[in-house]
């Protein structure tokens, strides 16, 4: 067995079957997950853990402040983000922009920061070989920022938080309503009742003099954790730890804040109109700090409460009466006191009173009689297959910030087998007692948000940039002479993308399977070849509407016993459907695997499409597409669709389709659609995990052998008919800021070009460091993020740059991505450019294998698009031989700027007269849904 992370006996279910009997029964042990971790504090107080595990040759590397808002002076929220965005500057021996293109030309993924309220963390998944160089970048911003740290490097950050803040917040549907939650839920002096990024005053307002104080506070090793998980020797990786972080200075000793938080005594109501269609209410109370006593019966009780299908305000709300569109519940455990929250979205029509009227009926049946046991068990079942799957991944949000978020606040950096234990011992009477303690009534903060105008304080505006510069200070660490000179990468590791090996039934069903026994769990999806492009052109979104109606009812089982047995099983279960396929997943714990496999298989082979359950999909869909109205970059991405493709071809639609054909569409069309196209010839059953290649296919056989049909329609989706418009605008009266797509239509998945595409999107667009986002984020402070992205498709799909501006630079922005793109296809990049691109595609390969769900994901698209067996490991290769005269050749063949089309979602006043300077050529009004309103221009 690898070290690392050690696992033994899995889960045992009670009363799967059968009545629940009047005693409740012997509870059985958690699964014993246990992390192998070593724990070392530097002289310095820097505390060190390491986790070797040898599953890829990767490795995460995942630092932890301890300084969030719950630290923040008055008057300076938003500053602990604030910081996090100037960490990621230039240090006294990175200079600006370096970090992040060595280390995507590395192959590092997950690279990033964030800030929630009692912590900042900044995190990297590279190539174990390149753990030095990652150890080195962190090393210089905890050592050396105050070095070099200006006014130029604040004003360029302050201009991308504010950007942040108006895309996440202000222009995000009930992103203002929630950010009311906690300012109802705290008192304002309360570290918690600003949002993590705070106010555009306080971001504007911030001076350097504070930053420089702040990182002198809180950002010493003695006041920091971090964690290196993956292909290590943690021998050695503790010596290159010492060397990096060793010499460096303690700060001031930072105080365990303690800060009382009032208690509600009375029910607080609040009402914020935002631009939306449907109406959400949020639901909160406080409650117990995070891993205290009540934080894991709280945990337990918002999954039976709004845990999936299964959870009874989705059966009454959403399933039975159809007054709700989505209902959510979460326990959100923070140090000094936690939330529980429940919102739900009301469907078009619906009263939040009575929204509101169910929630409460809801709770007092909680409160009197508590749940029953198999709603317990359904919670721990789902909470602990959670908490597994969490550590598949090494990086990002997986095992490395998992044990550094234990080392803060319990002090093990191992209590995921606490953790286990804890969720397994709360009982129903446990839940019952934290409804009747935490959730009453008068101890609660309801916010609803209606559909309305905004109402936002004034704007802030930037100052101009100052002249003057900024006094050096002296930095707190002696130079070494040494750092100045990025580390050279390790011996490359060993790595052979794993190789997809299949057989067939003998119905011809397909079955490509990986064996992956690093830990106790199982992914399978059964994949159709037929997806957005098997649409009818009277019905799109046919393909999305038929995939998920599997799951509504099958001959031998209804909707609400579907979801109780996955959630019985703590199974993960989904459908739904892409471009060119559609699919049913199942994820589990292996010892539940193959019953939930049986459950997929039904659904997949023997759906009912009762009548009453396409009425509540058609009712839900309709909801659906009123949310999508609400979000600027996928309206931006459906009217990008309609313009390229056309309203006769099946990607000139969003996966929804539109209203008319959500209404016209009939159970026999889905019926008839399911008969056509999900039969063995067209299927694959794709499956990654703690399963044999014998245990499958006799698990394969015994329940697909059956399915029997052959493939009735294997046309494709025609030709386009691009619009003559180069400007596509959707009016957002008010809008903060403009989503913003400028595409055409590029390649397919098949193409022998997709290497050099892929290494020149790289460049131009596709990493945090391409030349795209680098010049809007980083240089001119246009945007929060501006990327680029082929989307291969069984036929040309569309290229695109998106994101979203702010509204005043629309025109700007749109001609510096057209310079970006002259200047891709007018010479060759220079060798480190191409380089770093080419690498960044081949090092980071591992990442698409690091879970289950991920490898049977790559493994599903050999059969999609038709790829060989051997297609990843021929990739490497392909790869690195691209050359700058064939990225370049690439950029001019498929990037050709006067087919391209902008789109711009915003408000239309204040933009159109930006984009008409630029004299683009013809502009066409669309709706929210991407339909055309009008052509205007010449």
């Amino acid at each position: 067995m690898k070290p690392g992370l050690l696992f033994a006996a899995t889960l045992l279910l009670a009363g799967l079957c059968g009545p629940v009997p009047a005693a409740a029964p012997a509870v059985p042990p958690a699964p014993t997950v246990r992390i192998d971790y070593q724990k070392t504090v530097l002289a310095n107080g820097l505390e060190v853990i390491l986790v070797e595990d040898h599953r890829l040759p990767v490795v995460a590397v995942n630092i932890w402040y301890h300084v969030g808002p719950a630290n923040e002076a008055p008057g300076l929220t938003g500053f602990a983000h604030l910081f996090e965005h100037m960490m990621f500057a230039q240090t006294r021996h990175v200079p600006r922009g370096m970090a992040d293109s060595l280390l995507e030309g590395a192959g590092a993924t997950d690279s990033n920061g964030s800030t929630d309220f009692d912590r900042t963390n900044y995190f990297d998944t590279a190539p174990s070989n390149q753990l030095e160089l990652a150890l080195w970048v962190h090393a210089d911003r905890m050592g050396y920022l105050l070095d070099v740290l200006d006014q130029a490097a604040l004003s360029n950050q302050q201009d991308v938080v504010r950007n942040e803040r108006r895309q996440n917040i202000e222009d995000r549907p009930y992103g203002i309503v929630e950010e009311a939650l906690y300012h109802t839920l705290f008192p304002k002096e309360h570290p918690y009742y600003a949002d993590v990024m705070g106010s555009h005053a306080d971001i504007q307002g911030a001076k350097l003099a504070d930053v420089r104080e702040f990182f002198r506070r809180y950002y010493g090793p003695n006041n920091a954790s971090v964690v290196i998980a993956g292909d290590i020797d943690k021998a050695k990786t503790l010596a290159l730890v010492r060397k990096y972080f060793g010499s460096f200075k303690r700060s001031e000793p930072v105080a365990r804040r303690t800060v009382a938080t009032p208690a509600i005594t009375s029910e607080r109501r609040v009402t914020v109109p935002d631009r939306i269609e449907l109406p959400r209410v949020f639901i909160g109370w406080l409650t117990p700090p995070a891993y205290q006593p009540g934080d894991a019966e709280l945990d337990v009780l918002a999954q039976i409460l709004a845990g999936g299908k299964s959870s009874r305000l989705y059966k009454t709300l959403v399933y039975d009466r159809q007054i709700a569109q989505e209902v959510n519940a979460s326990q959100n455990s923070y140090a000094l006191a936690s939330t529980f929250v429940v919102d739900v979205t009301a469907r078009p029509g619906q009263s939040l009173h009575d929204i509101e009227a169910a929630v409460d009926a809801e709770l007092a049946a909680l409160r009197d009689n508590g749940p029953t046991e198999r709603e317990i068990e359904r919670a721990r079942n789902t909470i602990e297959t959670r908490l597994v799957a969490q550590v598949q991944k090494l990086g990002g949000e997986g095992l490395a910030n998992l044990v550094n978020r234990y080392n803060q606040y319990t002090g093990d950096p191992g209590y995921l087998q606490k953790d286990l234990e804890r969720v397994r011992r709360v009982s129903a009477a446990d839940v019952q007692r934290a409804a009747r303690q935490y959730l009453q009534r008068n101890a609660r903060a309801v916010v609803e948000g209606v559909p309305g105008k905004q109402q936002l304080p004034p704007d802030v505006p930037a100052p101009p940039p100052s002249k003057q510069k900024a006094a050096p200070v002296a930095g707190i660490n002696r130079d070494e002479a040494w750092r100045y000179k990025a580390p050279k990468a390790g011996p490359a590791p060993r790595f052979t993308p794993p190789k997809a090996n299949s057989f067939q039934l003998a119905n011809g069903l397909t079955v490509i399977h990986y064996y992956n026994p690093a830990l106790p769990l199982v992914a399978a999806r059964l994949v159709v070849r037929s997806g957005t492009d098997a649409n009818p052109a009277d019905l799109p979104g046919l393909a999305d509407f038929t995939a998920t109606t599997l799951d509504e009812g099958t001959a031998t089982r209804s909707a609400p016993q579907l979801a109780d047995e996955i959630a019985q099983l703590g199974a993960s279960f989904g459908s739904g459907s892409t471009a060119d396929a559609s699919a049913v997943s199942l994820f589990a714990l292996k010892s539940n695997f193959a019953r939930g496999f049986e459950i997929l298989a039904d659904v997949a082979l023997r759906p009912a499409f009762p009548t009453a359950e396409v009425e509540r999909q058609r009712a839900s869909r309709l909801a659906e597409l009123a949310q999508q109205r609400d979000e600027p970059e996928l309206v931006a991405a459906v009217a990008a669709s309609g313009a390229l493709y056309g309203a006769d071809h099946p990607y000139g639609y969003g996966r929804l389709g539109t209203e008319p054909a959500i209404r016209a569409v009939t159970r026999d069309d889905l019926l008839d659609f399911w008969r056509r196209h999900y039969v063995p010839a067209n299927a694959a059953l794709v499956v990654a995990g703690d399963i044999t290649r014998d245990e499958l296919r006799t698990l394969a056989q015994s329940q697909l052998q059956g399915w029997s049909g052959a493939l009735r329609d294997g046309s494709g989706p025609g030709a386009p008919e691009t619009t003559q418009a180069r400007v596509v605008m959707v009016d957002k009266p008010g809008a903060a800021q403009t989503a913003l797509r400028v595409t055409s239509i590029g390649a397919a998945r098949t193409t022998p070009d997709y290497p050099a595409l892929e290494v020149m999107n790289a460049a131009l667009g596709g990493l945090f460091s391409s030349r795209i986002n680098n010049k809007l984020r980083e240089q001119k402070g246009y945007s929060y993020g501006m990327f680029s992205q082929f989307r291969y498709d069984r036929t040309a799909g569309p290229f695109a740059v998106s994101g979203s501006v702010r509204g005043d630079v629309t025109g700007a922005s749109v001609s510096e991505i057209f310079k970006e793109v002259e200047r891709m296809r007018a010479q060759p990049m220079r060798e480190q450019e191409l380089a770093g691109a080419r690498n960044s595609q081949i090092l980071s390969l591992p990442a698409l294998f690091e879970t289950d769900e991920a490898i049977s994901g790559s493994m599903a698209d050999l059969f999609v698009f038709g790829l060989p067996a051997d297609y990843y490991q021929q990739l490497p290769a392909r790869l690195s031989a691209v050359s700058a005269q064939q990225a370049q050749a690439v950029a001019r063949k498929y990037l050709a700027p006067e087919q391209m089309v902008v789109v711009a979602v915003g408000d239309r006043a204040k933009i159109q007269p930006q984009l008409d300077a630029l004299r683009l050529g013809k502009m066409e009004l669309r709706d929210s849904d991407g339909q055309l309103l009008e052509q205007t221009g010449k």
